[in-house]
């Protein structure tokens, strides 16, 4: 954190000498917007639209929807989906987004404000152990919230941002909000890593093509902190041209509860590269393809990282994947046909989503002490899991604002884990029923379904 104090006061200084002296206004004037001039509406993760619908001087509105239905084969009794956070429902049509907002800026200064309801005010929160430390129920404060930050902008080199606040996460290409990605369920090299950040953001744009960003967080994808060490990382993207885009994030925080001495560190690599590009073709019309591999381990605290230790140090505790998507666009880029996949392995589980209902570890949230559910799914160190996801969608797209996807999904674990036809609720799949003798929780090694999405972006 020392290393970033001479940078804070060179910025600083700038900006107080320019409000100070006219002379200097040339030392401050920005050199140009990043990515200028540059097609970025076929990225993996990125926005559509060339530029923002309703920007306005001192407000631009986001309003986003996202809805969908998804069938699942193994037919849940209780309908609920095991293991995602894209869809929580089976067999059920559901508002899994509606957001509202949009970015304020005034002489510098600048809000970004989105909001968040539907299925992923739930899911998203749940997902968040460090909320059970301490007071006030930070899961209930945040849970509407997709994104509040509020920062300064300064007009040197190609613009340098300093925001606080809620931001979103770059880990696992994806984009949190579903209307900007290739496919609507993620492979687990995304669903399993942060979609967002609570902290300080520093956004250097060195040059048109390239942004380096640090970051200070309370920790991997937490409300709260913890231990009582912040997470710190950053981001480096570079894009040589546009068709080509490369980016790395890097963390290093204490990120399991309670137990201070387990350092994580995690690093996440991708590389996106327009192939084919006719935007004015009746037939192909774009070709472009997404491979990311991330990387990372825990150490200390009863694990050992990389390789499995003695009955001091533990077993190894640590996270590899990959996962590659291909798109291809037809019809003036109006029809979309994107196939890929992915593949997890994650010995100690510390990144394996949770299963719900009667297979949570999760606390209770009426009795903390205890686990919500009475069969809790066990993720100790040494407990192994690879996963292994492929999909294929179609996407009819009449303009940048409305999305039509169909997709079909098979994931497949190495251990029981997804939800099978007796459901993870009760003997009936209701709640209100009582849990006989024998009975538990049905999960399976994989699952297939189809999804059917809409999503809107204004």
């Amino acid at each position: 954190m020392k290393k970033l104090l001479p940078g804070f006061a060179l910025i600083f200084f700038a900006h107080t000498t320019h409000a100070q002296e006219d002379t200097t206004e040339v030392f401050n004037k920005q050199k140009g917007e990043p990515l200028e001039g540059m097609d970025c509406t076929w990225w993996n993760g990125g926005d559509r639209r060339p530029t923002p619908t309703l920007a306005g001087k001192y407000f631009t509105p986001t309003v986003m929807v996202d809805a969908n239905y998804s069938y699942s084969f193994n037919d849940p009794i209780d309908n609920t989906v095991v293991g995602s956070t894209a869809i929580i429902r089976n067999n059920e049509m559901q508002v899994s987004a509606a957001h509202l907002g949009g970015d304020f800026n005034y002489k510098g200064a600048r809000g970004h404000i989105v909001t968040q309801f539907g299925t992923r005010s739930s899911v998203i929160p749940r997902n968040d152990y460090s909320v059970y430390k301490g007071q006030y129920q930070l899961d209930n404060v945040y849970r509407y919230l997709a994104e509040a930050n509020a920062g300064y902008h300064f007009n040197v080199l190609h613009g340098i941002n300093i925001d606080a606040g809620m931001f979103m996460s770059y880990i696992g290409l994806n984009s949190y909000y579903q209307v900007e990605n290739w496919e609507y369920q993620a492979s687990f090299t995304s669903d399993n890593t942060p979609w967002f950040f609570n902290g300080i953001r520093l956004q250097l744009f060195l040059t048109k093509k390239l942004k380096v960003e640090p970051w200070i967080i309370n920790g991997w994808q937490s409300y709260g902190m913890f231990n009582h060490q912040p997470g710190v990382g950053g981001n480096i993207t570079w894009c040589p041209n546009e068709n080509v885009k490369m980016l790395t994030n890097n963390y290093y925080g204490a990120d399991a509860a309670g137990i201070p001495s387990r350092k994580r560190f995690h690093t996440d690599n991708s590389l996106l590269v327009r192939y084919f590009n006719r935007p004015k073709s009746r037939g192909i019309s774009r070709m472009a393809f997404s491979l990311t591999a991330d990387f990372g381990f825990e150490k200390g605290g009863g694990v050992n990282g990389l390789k499995d230790g003695d009955s001091i140090h533990g077993p190894a505790q640590y996270f590899g994947s990959v996962m590659f998507y291909n798109r291809i666009l037809f019809a003036k880029n109006k029809l979309a046909w994107t196939f890929g996949g992915g593949y997890m392995s994650n010995p100690g589980r510390y990144l394996v989503l949770v299963p719900v209902g009667q297979a949570s570890n999760l606390p209770n949230p009426n009795n903390p002490t205890t686990t919500s559910g009475a069969f809790p799914y066990s993720a100790n160190p040494g407990d192994k899991f690879e996963g292994f996801d492929c999909s294929t969608n179609f996407d009819w797209m009449p303009n940048e604002h409305i999305l039509f996807r169909l997709e079909y999904v098979h994931r497949q674990a190495s251990v029981n884990y997804f939800a099978g036809h007796g459901g993870v609720t009760s003997p009936t799949g209701y709640s209100t029923t009582g849990l006989p003798a024998g009975w538990m929780p049905d999960l399976v090694k994989s699952e297939e379904r189809i999804i059917f999405a809409v999503l809107f972006r204004l």
